[in-house]
């Protein structure tokens, strides 16, 4: 059995924030990287024992003990316990040697540009894991003196991913005589189907992300790779009266309007929305791969599967959390050999086989079938470079600005031209520093 010492147990409550800070902290002073033996790893992330990467990385612990005879410490934390306090710490001489961190500008960028995680472009190429990963998982895993992703050095690496799709009851469709659509205009058709039966079809929650999920999706469907680079890697102005976000706004307005989801969205949470799937309510729900896994554990009474969104050679998703190795780490040429163990096929293969997204499997390793239908899907949106992120990355505030906005917008209290201006300005304020 490998020698695993778990400090913290993450997946209790997490505490308020200055608690939080404090625990991690004396936490870090009882037995950092700083005070141990060039024989040990102090590893730190927050997935739960029985996840897919969670039982990938115990693998990987033993894989490591087993062939370097060094000792893996792993301090498991909770994710605001690691985002809340990183910076702190980091800046300590109690700073592990491996941590997972959140990918984008306003969390591994933001390390990156303080200097408190470490350049790893030698060793990305020593060890070539630029070669496994896909242009658009590399993007999360590069930073600019700025911080921002896309270019510049490497400062992680991912070694799983994410993406959304469009989930549907097999059964509601079987029963309603509709066929997966293949085109966008065959979409409305089911949709619309769907109403005239007087069925809600869309699955969606304007309390949380989804709904804003569903709008950047519209937008991708009109726009290009050019233009997912302005609007995420700041590259040149976006027009927020443009084609792209107007087709969005306007389109959702009128989604609301045909009754293709509940007129109630914006008190529906994602958790309602994605039960509402589960339940048999709804027979269509875009949302991510992380839901997949629950479904196949809870939906019992139909079948489900997935489809992309019609006519959009742009999806939403992106690589995982990373892998980062901070500046003060003690043994980073350890780190860098335990990433690499979380890259090779077996290991990439556990996280297939349970549910997760590996980014370097081979599709043969995947034993479970219904795994390997997301697999699939997910690799055919990588080898067409069609991974586009999340509509709230550009800046730390636009989560909060989307969701409000588009209550807004179903509430019926500003317009879609109003809506864009209101977004625009929240975005423009930020970007302009970039420029």
């Amino acid at each position: 059995m490998a020698r695993i010492t778990r400090k913290t147990t993450a997946r209790a409550a997490t505490a308020a924030g200055a608690l939080a800070a404090t625990a991690l902290v004396l936490s870090a002073c009882a037995g950092g990287s700083g005070s141990e033996s060039d024989d040990t790893l102090t590893l730190w992330h927050y997935e739960g024992e029985n996840s897919a990467m969670g039982i990938a990385w115990d693998q990987a612990i033993r894989i490591f003990e087993e062939e370097t005879g060094a000792t893996v410490e792993f301090e498991e934390r909770s994710f605001e316990q690691i985002r809340s306090t990183a910076s702190q710490v980091l800046n300590s001489d109690e700073a592990p040697d491996l941590m997972e961190f959140n990918k984008g500008n306003a969390t591994a960028g933001f390390l990156a540009s303080q200097g408190l995680i470490t350049d790893i472009t030698e060793a990305v190429e020593e060890y070539g894991w630029d070669d496994q990963l896909a242009p658009a998982l590399q993007t999360t895993a590069r930073y600019s003196d700025e911080g921002v992703m896309g270019s510049g050095a490497w400062y992680g690496v991912p070694n799983y991913g994410e993406f959304v799709t469009v989930y549907y009851n097999k059964d509601a469709f079987a029963e309603a005589g509709l066929e997966v659509p293949t085109t966008y205009d065959e979409f409305i058709a089911v949709l619309d189907a769907f109403v005239a039966q007087g069925v809600t079809p869309l699955a969606e929650g304007g309390l949380e992300y989804p709904l804003g999920q569903l709008w950047y999706q519209l937008a991708l469907s009109q726009a290009d790779r050019q233009w997912v680079n302005d609007y995420q890697l700041y590259e040149n102005p976006v027009d927020w009266s443009g084609e792209e976000i107007t087709y969005a706004t306007e389109t959702l307005k009128e989604y609301l309007d045909a009754g293709y989801f509940s007129p109630d969205v914006t008190g529906i949470a994602a958790e309602d929305a994605g039960l509402s799937f589960i339940n048999g309510t709804s027979p269509i729900f875009v949302s991510g791969s992380w839901w997949y896994g629950r479904f196949v554990d809870e939906i019992a009474d139909f079948e489900f599967g997935v489809f992309p969104f019609p006519d959009s050679d742009l999806s939403l998703g992106s690589s995982g959390n990373i892998w980062v190795v901070p500046e003060r780490a003690a043994n980073k040429e350890l780190a860098y050999e335990f990433i690499d163990i979380t890259m090779r096929p077996e290991v990439q293969a556990l996280i297939g086989n349970n549910g997760g997204l590996p980014v370097a499997a081979d599709e043969a390793d995947i034993t479970d079938e219904k795994s390997l239908e997301l697999i699939q899907a997910f690799n055919a949106v990588n080898e067409a470079d069609g991974l586009s992120f999340y509509p709230d990355w550009p800046t730390p505030t636009f989560y909060d600005a989307l969701v409000a906005e588009l209550q807004e917008l179903v509430n019926g209290t500003k317009t879609p031209a109003e809506v864009q201006q209101s977004l625009g300005e929240e975005y423009d304020s930020y970007v302009a520093d970039f420029r």
